[in-house]
């Protein structure tokens, strides 16, 4: 009787930290969110591709639908569609409004922008959440990650050249992206100390379907055959990258994940020159290497300060 209570309550444990507790795992964080970086990397190109004779809302409506698939589909898988009960919609709501916003300025961008540049651009985000990890999540940031993260800043300012055509509308569309993407992050990892990855890609799903259904009478165009596999593939990738990505935040601390974000700038400048032949001038190329290198300075010091620290209470440097 006690062994099979113990087992009972192991398997309980189990099941309430995969489904809806935070944790410490640097070495899962990072691998989580490299592949969230790949995805969503991916999502920018068929984005800017679909851009080019698609609304945005449309764009939008199409990709969430693939996302709440999904999500639906893992919790399917993992535990059943009861998780999906919640007493924090409101949190919900506020992530799925700062999404949105993110979304449409960001799309603009890429309208805008040759890809790289606006990816650079929105790599303000990790300095965003940073700053806003401090004062929302209460979380320390210590000498290490704060050196690391200006470096990495430094990477983006001359990347955007400042007082060139990098700010104009935009690029500060894609500086703003950056601002409320933080605020999205911040408020996933607020949500997920008691709410699975599959209930937080579920609710914003539903809730960025409804505003972006509203607008599809206006806004609406058949696409054509080889376009709807293009949106397949869209609401694949990003729905995919929305869920390793509230894996990570699960995982790991908001400002110990958002320099990995940074390699999301290689992605950027592989494929602009892959697909539309844009080939990175000198500051990018310059402000790329200085991102990487202090992407992965970062994050070798954080899983060598985990392996000293394995057993002990996580002391943030």
């Amino acid at each position: 009787m006690t062994e099979q209570l113990n087992r009972n309550m192991a398997s309980f444990h189990t099941r309430h930290l995969a489904h809806g507790a935070l944790q410490r795992a640097p070495r899962k964080a990072i691998l989580f969110a490299l592949a969230a970086i790949f995805c969503l990397c991916t999502l920018d190109v068929l984005v800017k591709w679909l851009a080019a004779r698609y609304s945005i809302p449309q764009i939008i409506f199409l990709r969430y639908i693939g996302g709440l698939c999904l999500a639906l589909a893992v919790a399917h898988g993992s535990g059943g569609f009861g998780q999906f009960r919640t007493r924090r919609l409101s949190g919900h709501l506020t992530r799925a409004v700062f999404n949105l916003i993110t979304m449409l300025l960001f799309y603009y961008a890429l309208r805008a922008l040759p890809l790289a540049d606006a990816v650079a651009i929105a790599f303000a985000a990790p300095l965003f959440m940073t700053l806003l990890s401090i004062g929302l999540l209460g979380e320390r940031v210590g000498i290490y990650r704060w050196s690391a993260l200006l470096v990495g800043m430094v990477g983006v300012v001359i990347i955007m050249r400042p007082g060139d055509a990098g700010f104009g509308l935009g690029g500060l569309a894609a500086l703003a992206s950056a601002f409320f993407y933080a605020l999205t992050q911040i408020s996933a990892r607020q949500l997920s100390n008691s709410e699975s990855s599959a209930t937080i890609l579920f609710y914003y799903s539903i809730l960025v379907l409804l505003v972006s259904a509203a607008l599809m009478p206006w806004y609406w165009q058949m696409p054509s055959l080889t376009d709807w596999g293009l949106f397949v593939l869209l609401a694949l990738f990003g729905s995919v990258g929305q869920l390793f990505l509230n894996q990570a935040c699960r995982y790991g601390e908001v400002s110990m994940i958002a320099p990995v974000e940074y390699t999301g700038l290689f992605w950027a400048v592989l494929f602009g020159f892959l697909v539309w032949g844009d080939i990175p001038s000198w500051s990018v190329i310059l402000g790329a290497v200085v991102i990487i290198l202090s992407t992965f300075y970062i994050t070798r010091r954080e899983l060598m300060q985990n392996a000293r620290q394995e057993g002990a209470p996580p002391v943030e440097r």
